[in-house]
């Protein structure tokens, strides 16, 4: 029996090729971009495809692949897939919520602790022979009032790992969550939280709704002794207001995973010290991407055995 043909358009390791090339016939065209222009005759024949959501598959694209009935996400995100192009033409659309959450918890966490106690500063002094009292002294983390924006599977696991450091807990979503623990403060806004919270720490999708959602006045409502950490989409944050916030001290500090203008590094903000900076990597580690295939597997296997997908679009 042939083996079901996989378009896969993002780069993937070759022992994640070499896993996927056991249940697919696997087309690999890897791009950071856009591909309108279709992919040729291995393009028609394909009736899967893997993508993310910073990738994205757009209509054009889909116009390309008449054939394909199931795309995936690799990842949480999936903000540049066209997934009303897709349920117009019936194609099952899911995506990997909740597989890396743990990783991508632990780099916002790493973040949030490297931002307000300036581990890298300090890691440059020491080097250089600078003992602690020509530097700055930094507050705690422990205690603060920490504030989620987008209480999803990476919010929920940010929250369990704050509460470890015996901070407050509250978040924005579109409505309150169910079965969140009773003591966590629900906020209509993210001004209201930014004006609330210590830390601001977003974990919301990308998209049009979000996008500047973080802009300067909730910058300036979260204020001078404020820290900011996004573990979501570059667009959620406006970049020039953050870059002027850390200038001129409107807020103390940030740490990004992501930013705008991805993969280029972000300019107005790569010569600042109070912001740490990491290349969208929060999600990666051996324990995500295994859990992140898997879960592509799994709903690949669901839908082919006719039964529900796990993540549905």
């Amino acid at each position: 029996m042939s083996l079901p043909p996989l378009l896969v358009v993002i780069p993937m390791h070759p022992e994640q090729l070499s896993e996927l090339q056991t249940h697919f016939d696997v087309i690999y065209r890897p791009s950071h971009h856009p591909e309108p222009q279709g992919w040729g005759a291995e393009g028609a024949r394909a009736r899967f495809v893997l993508t993310n959501g910073a990738r994205g598959l757009s209509a054009a694209e889909l116009a390309h692949l008449p054939k394909v009935e199931f795309v995936s996400a690799l990842g949480a995100g999936y903000e540049n897939l066209d997934v009303a192009a897709m349920h117009a033409r019936r194609i099952t659309a899911v995506n990997g919520a909740g597989a890396n959450a743990p990783t991508v918890a632990d780099q916002g966490f790493a973040l949030l602790l490297a931002a307000v106690r300036r581990i890298p500063e300090y890691d440059a002094a020491c080097r250089k022979g600078v003992w602690r009292d020509a530097l700055p002294m930094q507050p705690g983390v422990s205690g603060k009032k920490l504030g989620i924006v987008g209480l999803g599977a990476v919010g929920r696991q940010f929250a369990r790992r704050g509460e470890g450091f015996d901070m407050q807990i509250g978040y924005r979503n579109r409505n309150p969550r169910d079965g969140v623990p009773a003591h966590y403060r629900y906020f209509d806004s993210v001004l209201a939280l930014a004006e609330w919270a210590d830390y601001l720490v977003v974990t919301a999708p990308g998209g049009a709704q979000s996008h500047h959602l973080v802009n300067a006045q909730v910058l300036k409502a979260l204020g001078k002794d404020g820290f900011l950490v996004n573990l979501g989409r570059g667009s959620i944050v406006d970049t020039a207001a953050l870059a002027e916030a850390l200038r001129n001290g409107t807020i103390a500090g940030a740490g990004l995973d992501v930013y705008e203008g991805e993969p280029s590094p972000p300019a107005a903000l790569i010569d600042l010290r109070n912001v740490v900076l990491s290349p969208h990597v929060a999600g990666r580690s051996p324990e995500a991407e295994a859990a992140t295939l898997a879960m592509f597997l799994e709903n690949a296997r669901r839908y082919l055995a006719g039964e529900p997908v796990m993540t549905p679009l």
